[in-house]
């Protein structure tokens, strides 16, 4: 279920989720929004989404997912997927 935080969030940035219109954006699954934000984000959001998520799920979604396949993992830009890889492997685990 979706947090209150997770929607506001959503809906603070709705720039980024675009895709998603209006009365979709309850769509997103946790795994785009990591991407997303990872990819794309800013360190204001990303601190926002450790905030609202919590790193060590945060780190738990970014690794199951880059691990799930290769397709998945070149989700995320090379540097993307080195910085936080170094980050959850020394904060969140």
């Amino acid at each position: 279920m979706r947090t209150q935080a997770v929607k506001d969030f959503i809906n603070e940035y709705e720039a980024w989720f675009w895709y998603s219109g209006g009365d979709k954006r309850d769509t997103v699954s946790d795994e785009l929004l990591v991407e997303t934000v990872l990819n794309y984000g800013n360190m204001k959001m990303v601190k926002q989404l450790f905030q609202i998520m919590g790193i060590k799920n945060v780190a738990d979604i970014f690794f199951r997912e880059i691990n799930q396949s290769e397709r998945k993992k070149h989700n995320y830009n090379e540097l993307t997927l080195n910085y936080f890889t170094l980050l959850f492997n020394q904060y969140a685990h």
